[in-house]
């Protein structure tokens, strides 16, 4: 065999899905931190004319993860989570700071609800202070909090700072923001990473709602390709920047 198979020449992330989870599979603790589309939220009509929502935790991508590489995967979410609402009041109503719970790895996939339907600020990095109760009141800097609150707790672990996928939704101009906050974000805080599936992932247009949503949510095939997705990148990552990983066995012992 030959090891330079493992890295093509002008590779990009996401030119091949993994099917087992790849080298994503070294990480053994993963903590998801989101919203409804990280809680394999279910959106279904109701006889009324509108909808009821359900959060299907063994759907969402998470869970996909968990059963794919065997890692333990935390479900940090809930449907409509915003940023503020997590730092404010429902991570310490769950626990979600506990270390017990720490992780090697921590996916940030927030920032749909805060900014589509709170018109939160996005903000910037000038926002994050050195101490967290501080930072601005803006999406980067309750995100920035939450990311300073899991480092305290897992010092070394590694963050990827989700984007959003293109959609023709009118939200084209809060996406590239929130696109660019999340490279920002690696700027500001080591061992971050960001998973762009704005660049390289599909666009969720016609077709793609056509095969992967159930009403205004993905349906399980959409969180299973989601899944494939998240792996691969972390796949990718962790291929291209391999000696920054060598040592992820001894991250939160």
């Amino acid at each position: 065999m030959d090891i330079k198979a493992l890295f093509p020449e002008n590779e990009k992330p996401l030119d091949k899905l993994v099917e087992d989870g790849g080298f994503s599979s070294v990480l053994r603790s993963i903590c998801c931190v989101g919203d409804s589309l990280s809680s394999g939220e279910f959106q279904i009509p109701k006889e009324d004319g509108g909808f009821s929502y359900h959060d299907m935790y063994e759907y969402s991508w998470g869970q996909f993860i968990a059963r794919t590489t065997g890692a333990i995967v935390y479900n940090f979410s809930r449907g409509g989570m915003t940023a503020k609402w997590y730092l404010d009041s429902f991570a310490d109503e769950h626990g979600l700071w506990d270390v017990n719970k720490k992780c090697q790895a921590y996916i940030i996939a927030l920032g749909v609800n805060d900014l589509f339907g709170q018109n939160q600020e996005i903000g910037s990095t000038e926002d994050i202070k050195d101490d967290w109760k501080n930072n601005g009141k803006t999406l980067a800097g309750y995100l920035g909090a939450i990311v300073q609150r899991y480092k305290a707790v897992s010092p070394d672990a590694k963050f990827f700072f989700m984007t959003m996928p293109k959609e023709d939704d009118g939200h084209e101009e809060q996406r590239q923001g929130h696109r660019k906050l999340m490279y920002d974000f690696t700027e500001k805080f080591s061992n971050s990473y960001v998973i762009d599936l704005y660049e390289y992932g599909p666009r969720y247009d016609e077709e793609f709602h056509e095969k992967f949503y159930l009403n205004g949510h993905l349906n399980p095939l959409g969180y299973a390709l989601t899944a494939k997705m998240v792996m691969s990148y972390i796949d990718y990552i962790i291929r291209h920047d391999i000696k920054a990983f060598e040592k992820i066995g001894f991250v939160g012992k």
